[in-house]
């Protein structure tokens, strides 16, 4: 492997990590460098994969140091998303992307508005929501999510992000928290399943897996001392960029 190719995917990698952790949609930059670089878009899916595992084992470390993630919870909100995401990796590959994309770029859209009319559910959470017991519609919400998870993972995050805050009456920071160790519980299950089916490349997924974990250290560190307001802000300007981005507005060349 070229030095360039490893300087790119480092690079890569530490954006990807900075802004999946803080918000979302980073799998879109990495897959995007993974098939610039040669990979067949389903072996890109599954080496994707990689990069994630370790990016979010570097987030939950840092959101755990800092005594900001709610265990018990997280726990069981990722188990529908665990099944979920087994499910949705093994059908990973009749995924019609671009109907995809536009949906999410929909989505993301009716996310931002919320967000924009709506800040103090983001920022200072619900008390009153923490306490309560997961309810069967969260259940059912987190299935879907790990679903989705599992097929693509691009945008995952603000699904996430938007259950926990919603649902469960969190601010963005310890949601943020909750969002990196969920994903990092379904991802080796994930992982395994395109493994089985020979679409990863291991030297492309642990060196941007590199960079991924160091965007991912520099990210849940900001989040943690710059507070929900900050983290609202970033995850806003992300989810514009995004949405125009996946609706077409946009065109991204690497």
């Amino acid at each position: 492997m070229e030095v360039w190719t490893v300087a790119i995917l480092i690079t890569a990698g530490i954006v990807v990590g900075f802004v999946n952790t803080l918000a979302g949609g980073g799998s879109s930059i990495s897959l995007a460098v993974f098939i610039l670089l040669g990979l067949p878009a389903n072996v890109a899916n599954g080496t994707n994969r990689i990069a994630i595992l370790i990016q979010n084992i570097g987030a939950v470390g840092n959101f755990r140091r800092h005594r900001v993630l709610e265990w018990r919870k997280a726990i069981l909100l990722s188990l529908p998303a665990i099944v979920g995401a087994i499910i949705g990796s093994w059908i990973a590959a009749d995924l019609n992307e671009e109907t995809i994309k536009k949906i999410i770029g929909i989505i993301l859209i009716i996310l931002l508005i919320v967000m924009a009319f709506n800040p103090k559910r983001w920022i200072k959470g619900r008390a009153d929501l923490q306490k309560k017991k997961i309810s069967l519609w969260q259940y059912v919400l987190f299935f879907f999510i790990g679903i989705y998870g599992g097929f693509i993972h691009i945008g995952v995050g603000y699904a996430l992000l938007a259950g926990i805050v919603l649902g469960a009456g969190y601010d963005l920071v310890k949601a943020n928290a909750i969002k990196v160790l969920i994903i990092l519980l379904w991802t080796p299950l994930s992982l395994a399943v395109f493994w089985g089916h020979h679409q990863i490349v291991w030297s492309y997924g642990i060196i941007m897996g590199i960079g991924n974990f160091v965007g991912a250290l520099l990210a849940s560190q900001l989040a943690v001392k710059k507070g929900a307001v900050f983290v609202r802000y970033v995850v806003m300007a992300i989810i514009a960029v995004m949405s125009i981005y996946l609706l077409g507005g946009i065109t991204i060349k690497l």
